[in-house]
């Protein structure tokens, strides 16, 4: 490890003893990623902490929010990422909290859609900024020559790894 390491260098030093031969330098990547994600993620949580809501059902709010139309609950397991269970389980506490409504659609009456309530919207709007803020912090020091390549590299990789997933 590096003396001015961290944890992850520490991790990936650990892996590199305990496997010499293989070659870390694809774990590396994304050990870290996985940690950004994990300490992003713990911050949102807490941001989250003087509301009512949890992490999963504040991501069906946003992509409710993000739609100029009401969604199916399909179309919220799809962009949430999360399983058609867990986005039923998170509607359902978000419509008990009056801030997501159920309703159904006037040509199929079987085809439920979602709606963000005003409340709903309006604690999106609360915390929403924070958000770009902290992410705006995650990114200090890089340019937006730099943001813009890390960009690009995120984007190549995470279409690999949706390309595994299918694998």
């Amino acid at each position: 490890m590096q003396p001015d390491g961290d944890l992850v260098d520490r991790i990936v030093d650990e892996w590199d003893s305990a496997f010499p031969d293989v070659g870390l330098a694809p774990v590396e990547v994304i050990v870290r990623i996985a940690r950004i994600s994990t300490l992003s993620l713990r911050a949102l949580e807490h941001e989250l902490a003087h509301t009512e809501v949890s992490r999963g059902e504040y991501e069906v709010l946003g992509a409710l929010v993000r739609s100029d139309h009401p969604l199916r609950p399909g179309e919220v397991t799809t962009t949430t990422m999360v399983s058609p269970a867990a986005t039923t389980k998170y509607v359902d506490a978000l419509v008990r909290k009056g801030l997501v409504e159920r309703d159904t659609w006037d040509q199929d009456k079987r085809v439920v859609l979602l709606r963000i309530t005003v409340p709903g919207r309006e604690l999106v709007r609360k915390v929403f900024p924070a958000r770009v803020e902290r992410d705006r912090r995650l990114l200090a020091g890089l340019d937006d020559e730099e943001r813009a390549v890390l960009l690009d590299l995120l984007r190549r990789v995470t279409a690999n790894a949706e390309r595994a997933a299918l694998d």
